[in-house]
């Protein structure tokens, strides 16, 4: 169905600072295609990884120009030809799009769209698809984690972060969550940890170290692994696992640390999910939100024309407080 509309969006034409991040306002609204979903966004997530394809410095570059954006919410718009599980004017949130969240509207396909229940807010059904779905390929799918076991959610404040804190306690994990703010450790604790620690207070470590009577954590989610990744090494367990969902450059380690108690780092990327390992992911999730403990923390809102300023902010704030998010309306 041939469109003649026209929409908002951000659109990145070369890669660099967050500048480059251009307001359009003649950008064509998409056409869905075989098996996709077309959204009129009402909110869509900022991720710190959008920062670093913006800049180029990412592994994965994208075909220029492109519009940023994957974590949406909004109401379907309309939809394309083989679509079965997904209806005009339903309420949705996503974990990919084909043509980015910046923007007004979307396509996505239709296997990464999903029903945005009743109780949540659209800000809030931006802050599910990449958070959580990361939180839990990070302690399920990579770490295995195991009831009774005890997890450090290092950057617990942010949107990966508070997933993580609440997820590990309903799979009756013991949370450690860090944070760098006041407002931060409070928002860790609300959200699931059994224990808040500063992350800027020196000593730290050892106060974590403390909380497990000396034995150390049994899993890592590190959002910051060029920063924390050899001290995370010496709080683990006999066996211990890290999981790396965030870096933000080269970090030098001491391999025998890996030796001494067995322990294992492995990489944490949502896009090597298999469907198989997705559905599996949101039914757990769907569990969560009709059950209530599941409850998106939504941090600062920018309007789509802020987008630059998100971007930057995002990356040099004084610390996470909830998941940032892009409002359209």
């Amino acid at each position: 169905m041939a469109t003649s509309r026209l929409m908002r969006a951000i659109r990145v034409s070369e890669f660099g600072a967050p500048s480059v991040l251009q307001l359009c306002t003649d950008v064509p609204v998409p056409d869905p295609g075989q098996r996709q979903v077309l959204i009129r966004v009402h909110a869509c997530g900022v991720n710190p990884v959008e920062t670093y394809i913006r800049a180029g410095t990412y592994s994965r570059k994208p075909s220029l120009p492109y519009t940023p954006g994957s974590d949406v919410s909004g109401v379907v718009e309309a939809v394309g030809e083989g679509v079965t599980q997904i209806k005009a004017g339903q309420r949705v949130f996503t974990t990919a799009t084909e043509t980015g969240g910046y923007a007004e509207y979307t396509v996505a396909p239709e296997d990464c769209v999903h029903r945005l229940p009743d109780g949540l807010d659209f800000t809030q059904g931006a802050a599910v698809g990449v958070p959580y779905f990361t939180a839990y390929r990070a302690l399920v799918h990579k770490a295995r984690v195991r009831a009774g076991e005890t997890v450090l959610v290092h950057g617990a404040s942010g949107g990966v972060g508070v997933a993580a804190c609440q997820l590990g306690r309903a799979l009756g994990l013991k949370v450690l969550g860090t944070a760098g703010t006041t407002q931060g450790l409070e928002l860790v604790l609300q959200n699931g940890a059994h224990h808040s620690f500063n992350h800027r207070e020196e000593g730290y470590t050892s106060k974590i170290m403390e909380a497990t009577g000396g034995e150390g954590v049994n899993v890592v989610v590190e959002m910051l692994s060029n920063i924390n990744l050899s001290n995370d090494l010496q709080m683990l367990a006999n066996g211990g696992r890290i999981t790396v969902v965030g870096s933000r450059g080269p970090v030098e380690i001491n391999p025998r640390d890996t030796m001494a108690k067995e322990s294992s780092i492995v990489g944490v990327a949502l896009f090597c999910a298999s469907a198989e390992e997705k559905r599996e992911c949101a039914s757990l999730l769907f569990a969560g939100m009709d059950a209530g403990w599941l409850r998106p923390s939504v941090g600062p809102q920018y309007p789509l024309n802020m987008a630059a300023q998100a971007h930057h902010d995002i990356i040099h704030c004084s610390g996470a407080a909830g998941k940032m998010v892009l409002t359209m309306m």
